[in-house]
């Protein structure tokens, strides 16, 4: 099924895939003096943490260029794979409408279909959420598709099932404007908070280097050293300077600093 067809009507339904864990993923509960420096924990009980870790292929040194949007199921599995290897990715939002990242991945791959991948890494640059899919699970990971992400056609209308409830968001443009330095968002697929924070940054059409952190990856202790906790989604513009937390609050400050006024108001 081509993935021009991104504007589908959602089935019913609210499907979530494990992509809030990384491959290869492993817990166990581990005494607090033996627990690695390195890591971060976000359960402790009885003297015990909870260490959770993961086997990663190789990390691209340049974050992979994706052009996309919120509301697109095929969009979403390529998504899901980001999380579940723990990549950066260069979000390019492109949403209905949108002035700036639509027209260029037309004029860069030719047609109006979407997801579509650059890997500045390798050169490569597709479309088709399949081949996406393989690609970055055999140059990124361990050169298998997580089976949820395999059922062909049943993969993308689960897809559509989990976007449901929030059919319309994050698919057609909002007059804002363009930063002139990509912002930067700590994120996961899995969690609510990140998606609506991700919907307003597609509306709004705002680059943005996405930072995977789900569960078992390293850059929770990163952030955890930076900032003194953990918590998704956590936004840096460096275009502002600002550095801040909670959805509400991004998506507030988000509006106030890129949206453009509606037409006729004050």
């Amino acid at each position: 099924m081509p993935d021009s067809k991104c504007g589908i009507t959602q089935m019913r339904g609210n499907a979530q895939w494990k992509d809030e864990f990384l491959l290869s993923y492993k817990a166990s509960w581990v005494p607090e003096s033996e627990f690695p420096s390195e890591s971060y924990s976000s359960f402790s009980i009885a003297g015990r943490k909870l260490l959770e870790t993961s086997s990663l292929g190789p990390r691209p040194t340049q974050p992979i260029e994706i052009y996309e949007f919120e509301g697109c199921p095929f969009c979403r599995k390529v998504r899901e794979i980001v999380s579940i290897l723990d990549l950066d990715v260069l979000y390019y939002p492109c949403p209905k409408d949108g002035p700036n990242f639509r027209p260029k991945a037309i004029q860069l791959g030719g047609k109006k279909q979407f997801p579509y991948m650059v890997d500045p890494n390798t050169g490569v640059s597709m479309y088709e959420s399949d081949e996406i899919i393989k690609y970055l699970v055999e140059k990124y990971g361990n050169g298998k598709v997580p089976w949820l992400l395999s059922l062909g056609i049943l993969t993308t209308l689960t897809a559509g099932f989990a976007m449901i409830a929030r059919m319309g968001k994050g698919s057609t443009y909002v007059p804002a404007k363009l930063p002139e330095k990509p912002l930067e968002l700590w994120a996961y697929e899995a969690s609510p908070f990140c998606k609506i924070v991700r919907e307003v940054m597609v509306e709004l059409e705002l680059p943005h280097i996405y930072h995977s952190t789900p569960r078992g990856s390293s850059k929770r202790f990163d952030l955890f050293k930076q900032t003194g906790h953990f918590q998704a989604p956590y936004l840096e513009d460096p275009n502002t300077g600002v550095k801040m937390f909670e959805s509400a609050y991004i998506i507030e400050y988000l509006q106030q600093t890129y949206a453009l006024p509606k037409a006729g108001s004050s």
